[in-house]
């Protein structure tokens, strides 16, 4: 079964995401990741909170891979971890310690070669954005001129609803993706030009 870790946030496929690890459940889940080169899975919350009582998960969430820890001070473990492959919860139990177990099953990725190619205006704001946040928060991998990539990485970077990003991780299909994103932004008034 895979350990779960739920957060208010999506990982998606090829993303990075810096955690800080503090509680026992976590601390005894990444310690044995650690040991056995095993990842783990991470899943949005749909209620309840990140700490204390187990919060109930979206069933879909992503693999994460732990690529770089530290321990700056004993009892707190800070991690990064990218992303992997989308998965589906099929079972869940929650052990002693409170910690969320899933059988899942992964869920197969858009071809690359079967997706449209991303709209120029698109590739071009998240080439800007990249920059301004800063290359370190991405992975040295860059696919511009792959559909997924790119719908993953504006949807993780942009202001959107936790509920909005659950839905975008859920969907295969990055032509969607990216018009839901094209949308926000006319919404929002950013159209990028």
């Amino acid at each position: 079964m895979l350990p779960i870790f739920s957060l208010k946030t999506v990982l998606f496929p090829g993303g990075l995401l810096p955690l800080r690890v503090f509680e026992a459940r976590y601390m005894d889940m990444v310690k044995d990741c650690l040991k056995d080169d095993r990842a783990f899975g991470i899943c949005s919350i749909t209620s309840g909170t990140e700490t204390g009582i187990t919060a109930a998960f979206a069933p879909v969430g992503t693999i994460a891979k732990i690529i770089n820890w530290d321990m700056p001070q004993l009892g707190i473990l800070n991690l990064v971890t990218e992303g992997g492959s989308r998965f589906n919860t099929t079972s869940r139990e929650i052990t002693a310690s409170g910690l969320a177990l899933a059988e899942v099953t992964l869920l197969q990725e858009e071809k690359p070669q079967a997706a449209p190619e991303p709209p120029a205006v698109l590739v071009e704001l998240l080439q800007k954005l990249i920059e301004r946040i800063g290359a370190d928060h991405f992975t040295a991998d860059r696919h511009f001129d792959d559909a997924n990539w790119v719908s993953y990485r504006l949807t993780e970077i942009l202001p959107i609803k936790l509920s909005v990003k659950q839905k975008l991780l859920e969907v295969n299909d990055s032509e969607v993706r990216l018009r839901v994103i094209a949308e926000f932004l006319r919404l929002q008034g950013m159209t990028p030009r």
